[in-house]
């Protein structure tokens, strides 16, 4: 499989994806409370052109896992796929603000408190976070009740001090202490890969994976979330303002912790493959139907954005 393939399959899932999130977002618009400016931030926070990768990642593995339990669920997974994108938006929307890295670009475009001001971005970033969970427990989700509860549970592990929070806070004080290679991958898993693995698991329980499934999609997910950051940090030290939509050299600029610091760049593209690489290890024995998967893997640390 070339590179241009999972292109394709990804910018059909992030179609889908996109859509669906406009589709809620105007139902909520036409409810009898009408609170606009805030919906308008939420919109403008969640549907500002990003990768979707999250949103792929969901809907990859439950493709691979409906494989395996001859099960179809592609609605399920588009929706439940929404629902981590939301939750993401509202974690770039709060790291944007003043407080914590206090970024006036994201994606090429104001940061959601400089378009609008710091107070809606706050509570337009409360406002997605809660949707992700209100998503997860519409009737017409059409899963089991256990298979929503296990959702949840993920995805919120993956939100709070075990993951996205608990990572921003160690980056955070990153800033004045000086961390060593195991805190700093340790830092990254919660702030980057707990919502990589969350949403590659995610996507199986949709599909209704197995647990030897579930067990090679959580390896596969925790590999693919250290190539990812370091592949981040790769692209603040050596990417293209224009490309990322945003500065580039913050992170050395206000003393961030990060891999480069301690791999340098020629080690950190190397540690960047060797994690793909295991990602792709760990899904080798589902053979053809793990391809969209690796191919992701392999489309993160070659991306330019």
């Amino acid at each position: 499989m070339n590179m241009v393939e999972p292109l394709k399959w990804l910018l059909s899932d992030a179609k889908a994806v996109d859509n669906w999130i406009k589709h809620w977002l105007e139902k909520k618009s036409s409810n009898i409370i009408k609170i606009p400016r805030l919906l308008q931030a939420m919109e403008y926070a969640s549907l500002n052109g990003g990768k979707r990768v999250r949103a792929g990642l969901v809907c990859a593995s439950n493709r691979m896992a409906c494989h395996y339990s001859n099960k179809v669920s592609e609605d399920s997974a588009v929706s439940v796929a929404a629902s981590v994108e939301l939750l993401h938006a509202y974690s770039l929307v709060h790291d944007d603000l003043p407080s914590m890295d206090d970024s006036d670009l994201r994606r090429g475009l104001q940061s959601t408190h400089k378009k609008f001001d710091e107070a809606t971005a706050i509570l337009a970033g409360d406002a997605l976070q809660t949707a992700a969970f209100e998503i997860l427990t519409e009737q017409n989700l059409a899963l089991t009740d256990t298979q929503k509860i296990k959702l949840i549970r993920y995805l919120s592990i993956a939100a709070g001090v075990s993951g996205m929070a608990g990572g921003q806070m160690l980056d955070l004080e990153a800033e004045t202490e000086l961390y060593n290679i195991e805190r700093v991958t340790q830092m990254q898993q919660l702030k980057t890969g707990s919502l990589i693995t969350a949403s590659v698991i995610m996507g199986g329980i949709v599909g209704g994976a197995n647990t030897s499934l579930i067990k090679a999609l959580s390896r596969y997910s925790e590999n693919l979330g250290v190539a990812f950051q370091i592949k981040d940090d790769l692209l603040d030290y050596q990417g293209s303002a224009v490309e990322l939509g945003k500065p580039v050299g913050q992170d050395n600029i206000r003393g961030k912790a990060s891999f480069i610091e301690h791999y340098g760049i020629n080690g950190a593209i190397k540690k960047a493959e060797e994690f793909a690489e295991k990602a792709c290890e760990s899904l080798q024995d589902y053979h053809q139907h793990a391809m969209e998967l690796q191919s992701l893997a392999k489309l993160v640390i070659n991306r330019t954005y």
